[in-house]
């Protein structure tokens, strides 16, 4: 259980540096080589796992809590706006709607890293 709780704390970043190569091996696949400067969005994550800081945590957090939160937003607006719903589309709203409130807890749990420990 000690083990758990000790490398708890890193599970946001992982998440968000596992986000970042999925975006990156799609856009890779059809884009190329322009695909690229997407993996310097995974740098701050990187660097919070190698070397922790707590402000750089902090800012992180809330950026993404505010992304998040607008991302909320217009899953439920593009929710209550649509009509006539195929299987697919349902089926992408599932799995859209995961990753929206998924980023939103990641985002929770890394301003509550911050905020409660010290690295």
């Amino acid at each position: 259980m000690q083990t758990i709780s000790k490398y708890s704390k890193f599970v946001p970043y992982l998440y968000f540096l596992a986000v970042i190569a999925y975006w990156f091996t799609n856009v890779n696949k059809s884009e190329g080589l322009t695909a690229y400067p997407i993996l310097l969005f995974g740098i701050p994550f990187l660097w919070q796992l190698i070397k922790p800081n707590k402000r750089l945590n902090f800012t992180l957090g809330i950026t993404f809590v505010c992304l998040s939160s607008y991302l909320i937003l217009a899953y439920l607006s593009d929710m209550f706006n649509i009509v006539n719903v195929s299987n697919l589309a349902k089926q992408f709203m599932v799995y859209g709607g995961i990753f929206v409130i998924a980023n939103f807890i990641m985002a929770l749990w890394m301003i509550r890293n911050s905020l409660n420990r010290s690295f």
